[in-house]
């Protein structure tokens, strides 16, 4: 009987086993032309999807800017305007009305801010309740800067950028455009301008000794002059340029919180100097050797001047928006308030409406409604043309100008001298001063750019500049002090 059984048992087994088999097989085969049917892109060969699959490196992502923007007595309303055409929700903003102004202009600006619903939603915006007095003619203003970065520290964020605007300066790209571009860059880099060739600027900014009130009044008043003057510090060397900067935060840092003494040391020295603000920054990141090779020469601004020329640059107007635009500068200065042009900007620039944000990839609204009610991914940008320009911008070309000591980079293979002169041409703006340190430990100057001389270092011919003469016939080993690199 138990024979029997057996055998019964294996008549019906062999048949099973062979249909379970025949069944995985032909899911294995449904399962791999399913999935191979989703590889392929639709509209392209069968042999072409699989190969398209291969991922290329991920775009990078883009950096976070913060904004200190400033105004006095009457200019919340600028500030206002100015904020709205330069809002993304991955910036932080900290709007700044000094003393001068009521406290009733500090609440309105508030008020405006939270009748924002974007602004409400992102949490981005601080308006500043316990205001500084600033005078850009004395150090109150480093001080005020100072203490917005501080301020942009504690509760801004984790941005990689700081950036000083006045409500009469207003942007040239929209913030896509200036991200798109930022997001290549090293977030080290420090855009300033400056020069260590001060000629007259010594005996009107640095010897001479002041006193601003706006350090110990509440109420606004002039600086005032001593009578006697300070001989030139030989411990630091001094160097100037404009107010308008675009710092690192690893280098805001540095002057908020470092261990190195050295930038409380020359805020002191600036504390009795005229025009403190244009050459704080520019003094301390030229001395300390950690952030001399992050300088890229540029405050990243348009600005046109009077001849002869003045202290301030002039106010712009709509006969200069074609220049301005082809300049290429992420920003302009000065406007006046609500001054044609500015539309003029919004609307073929920006693509603003009035009252509205200036819309970019992060707004996906569509029909009549303002397309920034609707968010979409804040880290997808949608650059325009003013990418392009800035890609012709110092920012762009990714040229730095730097003060370290480092071995001779030739561009484009060309000869050390003639490479030289070609970057000089190839920036199209003004470009400071280039130092050469030679093995004996000689300083050669060269003069400061296209428009106040030939750009030639004194004692050298013009023919050296032309790639006539070798390095090897100078009979030196010159190395660069402050010249030009590419970053790779």
């Amino acid at each position: 009987m138990q024979g029997v059984g057996t055998t019964k048992e294996g008549k019906w087994l062999y048949p099973l086993l062979g249909a379970s088999i025949f069944t995985l097989l032909l899911m294995l085969v449904s399962s791999s032309r399913s999935s191979s049917s989703l590889k392929t892109f639709r509209g392209l060969p069968n042999h072409l999807g699989p190969k398209l699959l291969v991922a290329g490196p991920s775009p990078p992502s883009p950096p976070s800017l913060a904004y200190f923007i400033t105004g006095s007595n009457g200019e919340a309303q600028k500030i206002f305007r100015l904020l709205l055409a330069l809002y993304h929700p991955n910036n932080h903003y900290l709007l700044h009305l000094d003393l001068s102004a009521t406290a009733q202009e500090r609440r309105d600006l508030a008020i405006m801010v939270r009748n924002v619903p974007a602004f409400v939603t992102a949490q981005n915006i601080n308006v500043v309740g316990k205001a500084d007095f600033a005078n850009h003619k004395g150090s109150s203003a480093v001080a005020s800067t100072l203490h917005g970065a501080a301020l942009l520290l504690r509760y801004g964020g984790d941005w990689d950028w700081f950036i000083n605007l006045s409500a009469s300066e207003y942007p040239l790209v929209t913030q896509d455009d200036l991200l798109h571009i930022l997001s290549f860059l090293p977030r080290n880099l420090n855009f300033i301008q400056l020069s260590s060739q001060i000629g007259k600027t010594e005996y009107k900014m640095i010897r001479p000794v002041i006193v601003d009130p706006g350090l110990y009044l509440s109420s606004g008043s002039d600086i005032f002059y001593a009578t006697q003057k300070r001989p030139m510090p030989n411990a630091y060397k001094i160097f100037t340029g404009s107010a308008s900067i675009m710092l690192s935060r690893k280098f805001i840092e540095f002057c908020i919180m470092g261990i190195d003494n050295s930038p409380r040391t020359l805020l002191m020295y600036f504390s009795n100097s005229v025009a403190a603000q244009e050459a704080y920054f520019q003094t301390v990141i030229c001395n300390v050797r950690k952030f001399n090779t992050t300088i890229v020469n540029d405050d990243m601004h348009y600005a046109a001047w009077d001849k002869p020329k003045k202290l301030d640059p002039r106010t712009l107007s709509s006969n200069d928006f074609d220049e301005m635009i082809k300049d290429g500068a992420p920003f302009a200065r000065n406007f006046n308030e609500n001054d044609p042009v500015l539309d003029h900007i919004d609307r073929e620039v920006l693509h603003r409406g009035e009252g509205k944000i200036v819309p970019g990839g992060w707004c996906i609204g569509e029909g009549k409604e303002d397309p920034c009610s609707v968010w979409g991914d804040v880290q997808i940008l949608k650059p325009g043309p003013g990418a392009k320009r800035l890609e012709g911008f110092p920012v762009g070309s990714q040229l730095i100008f730097f003060h370290h000591e480092i071995e001779l980079v030739s561009l484009y293979r060309m000869p050390w001298d003639e490479s030289m002169y070609t970057a000089r041409n190839m920036l199209k703006y003004k470009v400071g001063k280039v130092c050469f340190k030679t093995r004996r430990g000689k300083w050669l100057d060269r003069s400061e750019g296209e428009e106040t001389g030939n750009g030639m270092v004194p004692g050298m011919k013009e023919s050296w500049y032309k790639g006539e003469v070798s390095q090897e016939r100078l009979g030196l080993q010159t190395r660069f002090a402050e010249g030009v690199r590419r970053i790779s």
